[in-house]
């Protein structure tokens, strides 16, 4: 006697649910490459969070494909959201995928799938049971935001440019227990959260890395043009093919080569004088940040948030004290000269740096926070310099961007640009670059001498 439909389902659920590879294999007639297991079997059991940066044409869409309709069909209650920084990333490419993997199915199981331009339902059940197409975008937020269901899968394609208010937007749907977020993308940018995973927030995400070299999907002829076109030392080659993060962004101003090599550097410090630089919080989220540098080596960065004006004098009396700083650099725009104010009746050496005023003493900088950007980019191009071990801080100096007037002057990325791109103020970073507001002041000698809101006179014999 043969089972009944129903039977034989629930027969054909047990069969499959925890072994996706086994589906793809069996019911769309697919040999996943090894990377692709691997991935799969990381959403079987459950795995929270999957970041993967890959090569061009490794089989990333296909591989999500392969997940959704695993996820769909055996899994009830369930909804899924694929989402990508633009309507052609997504709709083009892992959308397109997915539908042509659908109509391999076995027609029985087809049936059960009703397709449309942005969505495909069960169609028994086209509320519980579902995959969404979505666009994300800084404008539109929202696009992983509101999901819940016993199970819930999220996948951002080309998770690279998909903007930080997304990833806020989608921590409500990541709250049930059975629910997976996938970011999947090539390695375009050395911010964000997606470069993250990868680094400081390695230990929360299960990763993979799928370099183009060996991958059989990828033709050898791809790999030759991007490396004749590019070298083999380029980013190009890098990102499109290795699957690594490029040395630096084409629009960065620090390279995360040189952070990291001043990160792992070993110096001594010598008998320089110590230089304090404080950039006191504004409002909000911003943290008041306090670098203590002594010569090429910076001994120490620390940070506080909450803190009042006297507070914050307080914190700093309290670490000067044990330091004894020659100069205290204070960002004076804002909440600051209130602080330097009162450090100064304290009996410090404080100088007062409003770095909205015309750039000092580089004449490629267009305001003077460009020109302690680029002192600090050409300190650390020394590479004799020494950074604390500190992700936050490693983040901070690669993250910003940079721009030029129509003069030809450097621009870096402001704060409040950064924070609409979704990221915090580099709070610790611009704490670092102050401390070379007092190299500044002492360029050409100890004769130099800088009034705030007036040029460097610098006293050198021969030099007006």
């Amino acid at each position: 006697m043969s089972s009944s439909p129903k039977n034989s389902f629930v027969d054909f659920i047990a069969a499959y649910r925890d072994h996706p590879v086994l589906f793809v294999r069996e019911v769309l007639g697919a040999t996943p490459l090894p990377w692709q297991e691997d991935f799969l079997r990381a959403v079987a059991r459950g795995e929270r969070r999957i970041s993967v940066r890959a090569g061009h044409g490794v089989g990333k869409s296909t591989v999500c494909s392969w997940a959704l309709i695993w996820h769909m069909v055996t899994r009830y209650p369930q909804k899924s959201v694929v989402t990508a920084p633009t309507a052609a990333q997504l709709f083009d490419a892992l959308y397109s995928e997915l539908k042509s993997w659908i109509n391999k199915l076995p027609p029985i199981l087809k049936d059960l799938f009703e397709v449309f331009s942005d969505r495909i339902n069960l169609k028994d059940a086209p509320e519980s049971s579902f995959i969404s197409a979505r666009t994300s975008s800084s404008e539109r937020p929202e696009a992983l935001a509101g999901v819940h269901s016993e199970n819930v899968l999220l996948i951002v394609d080309e998770a690279s440019a998909v903007p930080e208010q997304v990833f806020e937007a989608a921590a409500g749907s990541m709250s049930g227990h059975s629910a997976t977020t996938i970011l999947i993308s090539n390695p375009t940018r050395n911010s964000g959260l997606f470069y993250k995973t990868h680094h400081e927030l390695a230990s929360d995400w299960f990763r993979l890395h799928v370099s183009c070299i060996n991958i059989p999907l990828v033709s050898s002829d791809f790999v030759r043009q991007i490396e004749a076109t590019y070298g083999r030392d380029s980013n190009a080659f890098r990102i499109r093919v290795l699957g690594e993060f490029a040395i630096a962004d084409d629009d960065t101003l620090i390279a995360a080569d040189l952070v990291d090599a001043a990160m792992s550097r070993d110096i001594t410090q010598g008998d320089e004088t110590m230089v304090y630089g404080l950039d006191v919080a504004r409002f909000g989220t911003d943290r008041t940040a306090l670098c203590k540098r002594r010569g090429n080596v910076v001994v120490e960065i620390k940070h506080w948030g909450g803190l009042d004006l006297m507070q914050t004098v307080g914190a700093v009396v309290n670490e000067a004290k044990t330091d004894n700083p020659e100069e205290i650099c204070v960002d004076t725009i804002g909440l600051g000269s209130g602080v330097a104010d009162r450090l100064r009746e304290q009996g410090f050496n404080v100088r007062d740096v409003n770095v909205s005023e015309s750039s000092a003493m580089n004449p490629n900088a267009n305001k003077l926070r460009d020109e302690l950007w680029l002192s600090v980019k050409d300190w650390l191009a020394t590479r004799a310099v020494k950074l604390p071990k500190d992700d936050t801080l490693r983040h901070e100096l690669v993250a910003p961007r940079y721009n030029f007037t129509s003069s030809g002057k450097v621009v870096v990325e402001s704060k409040d640009s950064m924070k609409r791109r979704g990221m915090r103020s580099p709070d610790l970073a611009d704490a670092l670059c102050l401390t070379f507001a007092s190299n500044a002041a002492l360029v050409g000698g100890r004769g130099t001498s800088w009034v705030s809101g007036k040029s460097l006179r610098r006293s050198i014999s021969g030099v007006v």
